[in-house]
């Protein structure tokens, strides 16, 4: 079977009715405050040195390479958790390998874009996805739309929570990262670099997924559990992260899955080829503690916590189109998780 064409970015169908509303988003950095929450503090013994890092117009690799350049370690000696957008206030773990000798205190360190809190020991260096997940403040402004349809889709997503799509981020510019990743596994072109390669790679993956994700919501299968559904330790249905090895869903919700993989075969056999074993993600996000108020009438703040590997965005879409001027000025995709 010959492949659908691969669009530039998955399309995404909200699980509610949309409400027409529209508002400004990260008008300033602090309408955006993202605080990790770690999987657990540091001992306060060991190898490495854990720091918490608030952030305030600085990208998280660049925050690593001026830490590592500050204690004089390697880049490849610093650890973290998750990356968090620029365009925000954010809070997040740094991890830096120092074995030996007195470590410099990097609360003292000044720069105009991040500051260091605090640091401690602990025994082991941070890695992806080590984190709890992340909560949210997000200040709307100039909301303009029904409040009555923002406030009953809001009520909803408190309830059975949003559709877990990866966010645009994960796409790359313009789905960017997915047109690359399709043409290494085309053998057009050829990838040397290993993150390169490691990002292209989770581009298509994630295409994938929520192509899968998209289908059961135009069939109006996303709320329910489906016969042959794996569904994960809370009990929702998950969908698949293509790689080798069989497909673990099967009756109706396996040839679900098995109608996007023919639509896409030849993105779904290069990840076998490529090595990736096959994985479940939960299809639903639920955010624990949503919470909104109107401080002004064309204002609304939202607060609420995401389990790691879920994105704010998937919430926000599904209550209103979000704007981003200065993302947009500088043609940056979002980089909301």
């Amino acid at each position: 079977m010959t492949d659908a064409p691969t669009p530039t970015l998955p399309h995404c169908p909200p699980a509610y009715p949309p409400t027409g509303a529209s508002a400004t988003l990260k008008q300033f950095k602090e309408d955006f405050v993202v605080t990790e929450l770690p999987l657990q503090p540091p001992s306060g013994a060991g190898e490495h040195l854990w720091l918490e890092v608030e952030k305030n117009g600085a990208n998280t690799a660049f925050v690593a390479q001026q830490l590592a350049a500050a204690a004089g370690v390697k880049d490849w000696d610093v650890g973290y958790a998750g990356l968090k957008d620029r365009y925000a206030l954010t809070r997040q773990g740094f991890s830096l390998y120092f074995p030996k000798g007195e470590a410099p205190d990097l609360t003292q360190l000044q720069h105009p874009e991040f500051r260091v809190l605090s640091q401690s020991r602990h025994l082991k260096k941070l890695r992806p996805g080590d984190l709890q997940g992340n909560r949210f403040r997000i200040v709307l402004r100039d909301v303009m739309g029904d409040r009555g349809a923002i406030e009953a889709n809001l009520q909803a997503v408190a309830a059975q929570g949003v559709p877990n799509y990866f966010g645009p981020q994960r796409f790359g510019f313009e789905g960017g990262n997915v047109e690359q990743g399709r043409a290494m596994l085309a053998r057009e072109i050829r990838v040397r670099n290993p993150k390169k390669k490691g990002l292209y790679l989770s581009a298509v993956r994630s295409f994938v997924f929520n192509e899968v994700l998209a289908l059961r919501i135009q069939q109006r299968l996303w709320g329910q559990t489906l016969p042959g559904d794996m569904l994960d330790a809370a009990g929702l249905p998950t969908g698949p992260l293509w790689g080798r090895g069989r497909v673990t869903s099967t009756d109706r919700a396996q040839a679900l899955e098995h109608a996007v993989a023919e639509r896409h075969a030849s993105l779904c056999d290069g990840l076998e080829h490529a090595g990736l074993e096959q994985e479940r993600r939960s299809l639903v996000a639920r955010p624990a503690d949503l919470a909104w108020e109107w401080p002004q009438a064309d204002q609304l703040v939202l607060s609420f916590f995401l389990p790691a590997g879920t994105y704010a965005t998937s919430v926000l879409a599904e209550i209103l189109r979000a704007v981003e001027p200065q993302r947009q000025a500088e043609n940056e995709p979002p980089a909301v998780e």
